[in-house]
C-alpha cells in the first residue's frame, strides 16, 4: 500500500501536476485524521464500558 501511494505521488510530481498533487495530499490527510478520530472514539467506548463492569466500592 505504502509503495503505492509513493508511485501516484512521485508520478504526479514528475509530470508537473501540482493541483492534483495538493488534492492528494489533502485526501491523505483526511485519512489519517479520520483514523486517528476512529482510534481515539474505539477508545473512549472500550473505556466506558469498562468502568460499567467495575463495581463501584
Amino acid at each position: 500500500m505504502v509503495k503505492f501511494l509513493r508511485k501516484i505521488r512521485q508520478k504526479m510530481l514528475t509530470e508537473n501536476k501540482f493541483s492534483k498533487y495538493l488534492i492528494y495530499a489533502i485526501g491523505e490527510i483526511i485519512l489519517v485524521v479520520l483514523g486517528i478520530l476512529i482510534a481515539l472514539a474505539i477508545n473512549n467506548w472500550n473505556e466506558n464500558n469498562n468502568e460499567k463492569k467495575m463495581p463501584q466500592y
